[in-house]
């Protein structure tokens, strides 16, 4: 799904840069947002993504660009004037206070009316699931609780755009996925903006309707979850967004022969000599006709599925496979790669070269 153009932006940012002294962070960063997005910024640690969440906020200034949300230039304004509310990695809850006076205290800073406050405070609790807990404290909650709370502060505000950063690094992996679906929830319900970071990608992936994905403080790539999965724009991009990676191979290719390592297989395509050939692993297949017959070196089972990896060259590579396979069997086996899912790179510039399957000869 690209951009919904029919639909008014909630955030747009043209050629943004961020410096610290002579060092730059952020490089000319574009990008739109329609109303009712969920947009994932996404990358590891020290890409920039949260240096952006914090130029958006206004937490930062912005060295150079603009930034605009719901329309409006906000480049210059300070953070109570961008209509914005934010859930922080930490919860930031006031341990003195219970759960409903948490969720409104910003609407008792803004003198709201008592009555209309209570109100709200109600059905944002209702809506997180945690009506029955209004009269707790902080200390008496689990994390995902108080992540509920932090979350409920947030949306009493009813603002132009929610920023979450890193709302789940500080849960066990149970939790973290609970609060996934609880966000997917939450965000089919109200249909709010938002703009989301984090460096766990899977967190992207099932989040998203689209994602920005950054590296040393440049955009790589922006797409829906299902375009940057299939057909990622560079081999960073491949290599980071999916678990397993994309395996990623040197080869060369001369009159519709593909040469990795030791195996020749038939591509019918249109490509350079010199290529980085990319598969993801469950786009390896076991095969009574294969394209390769390899000698695993490690067999993993993780219940429902195994992984199987084994050496193309000099690089390692992982298939996926359902079920269960016998973890000391390290036999042949026969593998077939599915050439409707191969994606190709150039080599130099490690850019992913578009067309070669329109262009087959």
């Amino acid at each position: 799904m690209a951009l919904d153009t029919a639909k008014p932006l909630a955030l747009s940012s043209r050629n943004l840069g961020k410096c610290y002294g002579g060092v730059e962070v952020l490089h000319d960063i574009d990008f739109d947002m329609a109303k009712g997005e969920f947009l994932v910024l996404v990358g590891p640690s020290g890409c920039g993504k949260s240096t952006l969440l914090n130029c958006i906020a206004g937490l930062e200034d912005i060295s150079s660009g603009t930034l605009t949300i719901a329309g409006r230039d906000v480049t210059n304004e300070p953070p109570k004037d961008r209509d914005i509310a934010m859930v922080f990695q930490s919860y930031a809850l006031y341990p003195t206070m219970s759960v409903a006076e948490n969720i409104g205290f910003g609407m008792k800073i803004r003198r709201v009316p008592k009555v209309q406050a209570q109100a709200k405070v109600t059905e944002v609790a209702k809506l997180l699931q945690i009506d029955h807990l209004l009269d707790r404290k902080p200390s008496q909650l689990s994390g995902g609780q108080r992540q509920r709370v932090a979350m409920g502060r947030a949306l009493v505000r009813d603002p132009q755009l929610f920023l979450f950063d890193e709302p789940l690094s500080n849960l066990d992996a149970k939790l973290r996925v609970e609060m996934r679906a609880e966000i997917k929830r939450l965000h089919r319900t109200t249909g709010a903006s938002i703009v989301y970071v984090t460096h766990d990608q899977i967190e992207a992936m099932t989040l998203a309707t689209r994602i920005v994905v950054l590296k040393d403080g440049f955009v790589q790539q922006i797409g829906t979850p299902q375009e940057i999965y299939e057909q990622p724009a560079n081999t960073f991009v491949a290599d980071f967004m999916g678990s397993p990676p994309m395996n990623l191979c040197p080869g060369t290719f001369e009159a519709g022969t593909l040469k990795l390592g030791d195996y020749a297989i038939n591509v019918d395509a249109d490509l350079p000599r010199e290529v980085i050939f990319g598969i993801r692993p469950e786009d390896i297949s076991r095969s009574e006709t294969p394209d390769l017959t390899v000698t695993p070196t490690m067999i993993e089972n993780t219940g429902a599925e195994c992984y199987v990896q084994f050496q193309l060259g000099a690089v390692t590579m992982t298939a996926k496979f359902p079920g269960r396979l016998d973890e000391t069997a390290l036999e042949p086996i026969g593998l077939t790669i599915d050439r409707s899912k191969m994606s190709f790179f150039d080599k130099q510039t490690t850019s992913a070269i578009k067309g070669w399957q329109s262009t087959r000869r």
